[in-house]
């Protein structure tokens, strides 16, 4: 390298003298006429920097050019292999196929789709058949290997084509639709999925189907009112419906909080039990967390039971 790195600052040198310095110089002594290219270089300040400056510039080259052939090998410019389609196949068997053309997997993130199987590939990129080069990752977007839940939400007393459309985005279908007596049409009187009640909050499969029962009015026939103090709300809504009443007002005695909504307990409901109504009509419900207060009440409709 430095036989070569001379031999370009040599060259330099004779270029330079050649075009750019005069035949007479002024920056020698006087009395030379003229100056020979080794004297210059060699003798004189100016031709000392130049020669130098030659000398590095020669050796920038070389470098550069050793530079560039060492990258084209490392980078491989211009190798490319095609890259294969891993849609559809599971992260397992796309880990086999990628590794015969020298390529990698690398998941970026996760979805869910009850249209492919849980657990496959369901993006990739680059995209299938482009190119890329040896060891280069494929990054991958698989499906969910577990199915997504999501909260039900509440649907009481809203319409029908509401409760469907809020079901539908959260990718939950509607089965069928079970009219019973209520006070409105056409309002969700409640969600069930096999045959029993779903409660608001309560976590569903994605793609799962339900059945909503739709109030249809008022009916003619009469029933009695059930007594339901000391029953958790839940508890109390299925009564109610299994009598073809609808659940109405709902009051706390104290503000609830998600540690404290399931301990709450009816202790009072307008009408009282016993009460005739028409199918379809209204029970209001009054809870508490104070078991005694509930007790008390219970006792005090079983005395007017008796009387």
């Amino acid at each position: 390298m430095v036989r070569l790195s001379n031999y370009f600052a040599n060259r330099l040198q004779k270029y330079i003298i050649i075009c750019i310095l005069p035949k007479k110089s002024v920056l020698l002594h006087a009395n030379s006429d003229f100056m020979s290219v080794k004297t210059f270089f060699n003798d004189t300040k100016i031709g000392f920097i130049l020669k130098n400056l030659l000398v590095a510039l020669a050796i920038s080259i070389v470098l550069l050019i050793i530079l560039l052939s060492y990258l084209k090998r490392y980078t491989e410019h211009g190798i490319e292999v095609e890259v294969p389609d891993v849609t559809g196949m599971y992260i397992e068997e796309a880990y086999t196929l990628v590794a015969h053309e020298g390529l990698q997997i690398e998941v970026v993130d996760s979805t869910y789709s009850n249209k492919v199987p849980l657990g496959t590939i369901v993006e990739q990129t680059p995209v299938a058949n482009s190119h890329c080069k040896h060891g280069r990752p494929i990054y991958v977007i698989i499906n969910s290997k577990t199915v997504r839940q999501v909260p039900l939400p509440n649907l009481q007393d809203i319409s029908y084509r509401q409760a469907e459309a809020t079901l539908r985005a959260l990718n939950i279908s509607v089965g069928n639709c079970i009219y019973e007596p209520s006070e409105y049409r056409d309002l969700v009187l409640d969600v069930r999925r096999g045959g029993k009640s779903i409660q608001p909050g309560e976590r569903i499969d994605e793609g799962s189907t339900v059945t909503l029962v739709i109030g249809r009015g008022r009916s003619n026939n009469k029933v009695d009112v059930p007594n339901i103090i000391g029953r958790s709300l839940t508890g109390a809504r299925s009564t109610l419906l299994s009598k073809y009443l609808t659940l109405g007002m709902i009051a706390y005695d104290e503000d609830p909080t998600p540690e404290t909504a399931s301990l709450y307990v009816v202790y009072k409901q307008e009408p009282a039990a016993g009460t005739v109504l028409y199918e379809g009509s209204r029970v209001d419900l009054y809870l508490t967390t104070d078991i005694e207060k509930a007790i008390s009440a219970q006792n005090t409709n079983d005395e007017d039971d008796f009387f």
